[in-house]
Protein backbone atom coordinates (compact mmCIF):
# COMPACT_ATOMS: atom_id res chain seq x y z
CA UNK A 1 0.00 0.00 0.00
CA UNK A 2 1.23 3.23 -0.83
CA UNK A 3 1.39 6.45 0.56
CA UNK A 4 -0.96 9.70 0.11
CA UNK A 5 2.60 11.62 -0.83
CA UNK A 6 4.43 8.12 -2.79
CA UNK A 7 6.72 9.86 -5.44
CA UNK A 8 6.19 13.11 -4.56
CA UNK A 9 9.24 15.53 -3.94
CA UNK A 10 8.66 18.10 -0.80
CA UNK A 11 10.79 20.77 -0.13
CA UNK A 12 10.29 21.49 4.13
CA UNK A 13 12.13 25.04 5.38
CA UNK A 14 13.20 25.19 9.36
CA UNK A 15 13.37 21.57 8.83
CA UNK A 16 15.40 21.12 11.87
CA UNK A 17 12.94 22.45 14.14
CA UNK A 18 10.13 20.02 15.91
CA UNK A 19 7.65 20.96 13.90
CA UNK A 20 9.52 20.79 10.73
CA UNK A 21 10.87 17.52 11.49
CA UNK A 22 7.67 15.80 12.26
CA UNK A 23 6.66 17.11 9.11
CA UNK A 24 9.34 15.51 7.40
CA UNK A 25 9.04 12.24 9.28
CA UNK A 26 5.23 12.41 8.10
CA UNK A 27 5.95 12.92 4.51
CA UNK A 28 8.37 10.16 4.73
CA UNK A 29 6.40 7.69 5.95
CA UNK A 30 3.87 9.01 3.14
CA UNK A 31 6.17 8.01 0.54
CA UNK A 32 7.59 11.15 -0.45
CA UNK A 33 11.23 12.85 -0.84
CA UNK A 34 12.59 15.41 0.85
CA UNK A 35 14.98 18.17 0.82
CA UNK A 36 15.21 19.61 4.76
CA UNK A 37 16.08 22.83 4.57
CA UNK A 38 17.60 24.80 7.55
CA UNK A 39 19.75 27.39 7.85
CA UNK A 40 22.16 25.68 10.45
CA UNK A 41 24.22 23.10 9.02
CA UNK A 42 24.82 21.16 12.31
CA UNK A 43 21.43 21.70 12.98
CA UNK A 44 20.29 20.18 9.99
CA UNK A 45 22.57 17.06 10.10
CA UNK A 46 21.36 15.97 13.06
CA UNK A 47 17.31 15.87 12.33
CA UNK A 48 18.12 14.06 9.21
CA UNK A 49 20.05 11.70 11.10
CA UNK A 50 16.72 11.45 12.94
CA UNK A 51 14.37 10.89 10.24
CA UNK A 52 16.40 7.53 9.95
CA UNK A 53 16.03 7.79 6.10
CA UNK A 54 18.29 7.08 3.52
CA UNK A 55 19.87 9.60 1.78
CA UNK A 56 18.13 8.13 -1.25
CA UNK A 57 14.60 9.82 0.27
CA UNK A 58 16.14 12.63 2.32
CA UNK A 59 19.11 14.98 2.08
CA UNK A 60 19.70 18.55 3.49
CA UNK A 61 20.43 21.76 1.96
CA UNK A 62 22.14 24.76 4.23
CA UNK A 63 20.33 28.08 3.22
CA UNK A 64 19.29 31.48 4.56
CA UNK A 65 16.13 31.49 3.04
CA UNK A 66 16.24 35.34 3.32
CA UNK A 67 18.63 35.52 0.35
CA UNK A 68 16.44 35.07 -2.53
CA UNK A 69 19.46 33.67 -4.51
CA UNK A 70 20.34 31.02 -2.05
CA UNK A 71 16.13 30.14 -1.51
CA UNK A 72 16.70 29.64 -5.66
CA UNK A 73 19.13 27.69 -5.39
CA UNK A 74 17.68 25.31 -2.60
CA UNK A 75 14.87 24.53 -5.29
CA UNK A 76 17.29 24.10 -7.68
CA UNK A 77 19.55 21.28 -5.38
CA UNK A 78 15.66 19.60 -5.23
CA UNK A 79 14.96 19.32 -8.80
CA UNK A 80 18.50 18.41 -9.03
CA UNK A 81 18.44 15.56 -6.78
CA UNK A 82 14.88 14.35 -6.82
CA UNK A 83 13.95 15.49 -10.82
CA UNK A 84 11.07 18.07 -9.33
CA UNK A 85 9.46 19.84 -6.58
CA UNK A 86 5.84 18.80 -6.14
CA UNK A 87 5.23 20.32 -2.73
CA UNK A 88 7.06 23.24 -0.57
CA UNK A 89 5.76 24.19 3.11
CA UNK A 90 7.22 27.23 4.38
CA UNK A 91 7.89 26.68 8.08
CA UNK A 92 11.10 28.48 8.68
CA UNK A 93 10.26 31.59 11.40
CA UNK A 94 12.72 33.65 13.10
CA UNK A 95 13.35 33.61 17.10
CA UNK A 96 11.65 36.92 17.52
CA UNK A 97 11.93 38.34 21.16
CA UNK A 98 8.62 39.47 22.64
CA UNK A 99 8.25 42.96 22.74
CA UNK A 100 5.70 46.15 22.01
CA UNK A 101 6.08 47.62 19.22
CA UNK A 102 7.48 51.00 21.23
CA UNK A 103 10.44 48.51 22.46
CA UNK A 104 10.93 46.37 19.01
CA UNK A 105 14.56 47.05 17.90
CA UNK A 106 14.86 47.70 14.41
CA UNK A 107 17.17 44.44 13.53
CA UNK A 108 14.51 42.20 15.52
CA UNK A 109 11.31 43.32 13.43
CA UNK A 110 13.70 43.17 10.47
CA UNK A 111 14.65 39.56 10.73
CA UNK A 112 10.88 38.79 11.57
CA UNK A 113 9.94 40.05 8.13
CA UNK A 114 12.86 38.38 6.21
CA UNK A 115 12.98 35.21 7.29
CA UNK A 116 8.93 34.66 8.08
CA UNK A 117 7.50 36.66 5.09
CA UNK A 118 10.16 37.51 2.39
CA UNK A 119 11.46 34.26 3.19
CA UNK A 120 8.74 32.48 2.33
CA UNK A 121 7.94 34.66 -0.39
CA UNK A 122 11.51 33.67 -2.13
CA UNK A 123 11.30 30.18 -1.58
CA UNK A 124 7.69 30.07 -3.62
CA UNK A 125 8.97 32.44 -6.26
CA UNK A 126 11.62 29.10 -6.69
CA UNK A 127 8.78 26.34 -6.50
CA UNK A 128 6.45 27.91 -8.83
CA UNK A 129 8.96 28.62 -11.41
CA UNK A 130 9.72 24.25 -11.05
CA UNK A 131 5.93 23.79 -10.86
CA UNK A 132 4.69 25.67 -13.70
CA UNK A 133 6.43 23.56 -16.46
CA UNK A 134 5.57 20.40 -14.42
CA UNK A 135 2.03 21.05 -14.39
CA UNK A 136 1.19 22.02 -10.59
CA UNK A 137 1.87 21.38 -7.74
CA UNK A 138 0.91 22.61 -3.79
CA UNK A 139 2.76 25.44 -1.15
CA UNK A 140 1.84 25.11 2.21
CA UNK A 141 2.30 28.42 4.32
CA UNK A 142 3.08 27.64 7.98
CA UNK A 143 1.42 30.34 9.86
CA UNK A 144 0.18 30.67 13.07
CA UNK A 145 -3.28 31.40 15.53
CA UNK A 146 -1.49 34.87 16.25
CA UNK A 147 -1.82 35.68 12.32
CA UNK A 148 -5.78 35.66 13.67
CA UNK A 149 -5.72 36.74 17.23
CA UNK A 150 -3.69 39.30 19.07
CA UNK A 151 -1.15 38.58 21.54
CA UNK A 152 0.92 40.68 24.39
CA UNK A 153 4.54 41.42 23.23
CA UNK A 154 3.98 39.42 20.21
CA UNK A 155 3.13 41.95 17.25
CA UNK A 156 6.25 41.56 14.97
CA UNK A 157 5.42 37.91 14.46
CA UNK A 158 1.71 38.03 14.61
CA UNK A 159 2.20 40.54 11.51
CA UNK A 160 4.25 38.16 9.41
CA UNK A 161 2.22 35.61 9.66
CA UNK A 162 -1.00 37.20 9.16
CA UNK A 163 0.81 38.56 5.82
CA UNK A 164 1.60 34.85 5.26
CA UNK A 165 -1.95 33.87 5.18
CA UNK A 166 -3.06 36.88 2.83
CA UNK A 167 0.06 35.75 0.76
CA UNK A 168 -1.46 32.35 0.07
CA UNK A 169 -4.54 34.03 -0.65
CA UNK A 170 -3.15 35.47 -3.30
CA UNK A 171 -1.32 33.24 -4.52
CA UNK A 172 -3.93 30.81 -4.82
CA UNK A 173 -6.00 32.92 -7.50
CA UNK A 174 -2.78 33.94 -9.44
CA UNK A 175 -1.26 30.52 -10.21
CA UNK A 176 -4.63 28.23 -9.47
CA UNK A 177 -4.84 27.91 -13.21
CA UNK A 178 -1.39 26.71 -13.09
CA UNK A 179 -2.53 23.72 -11.15
CA UNK A 180 -0.52 25.07 -7.91
CA UNK A 181 -2.60 24.91 -4.79
CA UNK A 182 -1.69 27.51 -1.64
CA UNK A 183 -2.99 26.78 1.42
CA UNK A 184 -1.97 28.52 5.43
CA UNK A 185 -1.82 26.07 7.85
CA UNK A 186 -2.59 28.02 11.25
CA UNK A 187 -2.02 26.26 14.58
CA UNK A 188 -1.84 27.21 18.21
CA UNK A 189 0.22 26.74 20.74
CA UNK A 190 2.88 23.93 20.08
CA UNK A 191 4.25 22.72 22.88
CA UNK A 192 7.74 22.69 20.96
CA UNK A 193 11.37 23.10 22.47
CA UNK A 194 11.41 26.92 21.44
CA UNK A 195 8.35 27.82 23.20
CA UNK A 196 9.39 25.76 26.40
CA UNK A 197 12.83 27.91 25.86
CA UNK A 198 10.95 31.53 25.93
CA UNK A 199 8.45 30.11 28.48
CA UNK A 200 11.58 28.62 31.10
CA UNK A 201 10.08 24.70 30.82
CA UNK A 202 7.52 21.88 29.46
CA UNK A 203 5.23 22.73 32.76
CA UNK A 204 5.28 26.65 32.22
CA UNK A 205 4.25 26.03 29.22
CA UNK A 206 1.25 23.85 29.97
CA UNK A 207 0.25 25.92 33.02
CA UNK A 208 0.44 29.63 31.25
CA UNK A 209 -1.14 28.31 28.13
CA UNK A 210 -2.84 24.92 28.62
CA UNK A 211 -6.20 26.56 29.91
CA UNK A 212 -6.78 28.54 27.43
CA UNK A 213 -7.80 24.86 24.71
CA UNK A 214 -11.03 24.08 25.08
CA UNK A 215 -9.71 20.98 24.01
CA UNK A 216 -7.99 20.61 27.44
CA UNK A 217 -4.17 20.12 25.71
CA UNK A 218 -1.93 21.89 23.58
CA UNK A 219 -1.14 20.95 20.10
CA UNK A 220 1.72 18.87 18.79
CA UNK A 221 4.44 18.93 16.23
CA UNK A 222 2.31 15.78 14.65
CA UNK A 223 -0.90 17.73 14.94
CA UNK A 224 0.88 20.42 12.38
CA UNK A 225 2.53 17.30 10.72
CA UNK A 226 -0.85 15.25 10.39
CA UNK A 227 -2.62 18.13 8.94
CA UNK A 228 0.13 19.57 6.47
CA UNK A 229 0.06 15.69 4.78
CA UNK A 230 -3.61 16.04 3.73
CA UNK A 231 -3.60 19.64 2.64
CA UNK A 232 -0.50 18.66 0.62
CA UNK A 233 -1.92 15.05 -0.22
CA UNK A 234 -4.72 14.63 -3.31
CA UNK A 235 -7.18 14.31 -0.69
CA UNK A 236 -7.24 18.16 -0.49
CA UNK A 237 -7.24 18.34 -4.30
CA UNK A 238 -10.53 20.97 -4.05
CA UNK A 239 -8.68 23.76 -1.46
CA UNK A 240 -6.75 26.16 -2.34
CA UNK A 241 -6.79 30.25 -1.13
CA UNK A 242 -7.93 29.50 2.32
CA UNK A 243 -6.62 29.28 5.86
CA UNK A 244 -6.55 25.77 7.72
CA UNK A 245 -6.87 26.71 11.44
CA UNK A 246 -5.88 24.21 13.99
CA UNK A 247 -6.30 25.45 17.49
CA UNK A 248 -8.14 23.12 19.69
CA UNK A 249 -11.14 25.47 19.56
CA UNK A 250 -9.17 28.53 21.15
CA UNK A 251 -10.90 31.21 18.86
CA UNK A 252 -14.18 29.50 18.87
CA UNK A 253 -14.88 31.79 22.04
Amino acid sequence: MTGRLDRKVAVITGAAGDIGLAVTRKFLSEGARVLMVDVNAANAQAALQATEAGTDRCMTEVCDISDRDQAHAAISAATARFGSVDVLVNGAAALTPGATIADLEPADWQQAVDVNLSGALWMSQGAIRQMRPQGGGVIIHIASQLGQVGAPNRAAYGATKAALIQLARAMAIDHAAEGIRVVSLSAGAVLTSRLEKRYGSKQKVIDELGHKYPIGRLGTPEDVANTAAFIASDDAAFMTGTDVLIDGGYTAY
